[in-house]
């Protein structure tokens, strides 16, 4: 009965950390702060802001190039804010949650 009870604390703290996630904001930039990509703690894409000076017709591979970067890196940072979080859930036991 009390394994149940912990079972169901943890459910219920793990929800509480899935929302607290969708609500953080992680962001990352490229070419010196010229891209920034805004993503939750899911690492959803929630907003991209380009300085118009890199907008160049003949160039659009540099901004792709930059874009890949800033979400890459903006996805990485919220996977690593899931990882802290998760870790402090479960006092840092050595195996991945599902989600």
């Amino acid at each position: 009965m009390k394994m149940l009870q912990q079972a169901q604390e943890l459910q219920g703290r793990l929800q509480k950390v899935e929302q607290e996630l969708q609500q953080q904001t992680v962001r990352a930039s490229s070419g010196g702060g010229m891209v920034t990509v805004e993503a939750n703690g899911h690492g959803v894409v929630r907003s991209i802001k380009i300085d118009p000076s890199v907008v160049v017709p003949g160039d659009v591979e540099m901004l792709e190039d930059l874009l890949l970067v800033a979400v890459t890196e903006a996805q990485k940072k919220a996977e690593q804010a899931k990882q802290e979080e998760m870790g402090k859930l479960t006092g840092g036991l050595p195996f991945k949650l599902p989600f």
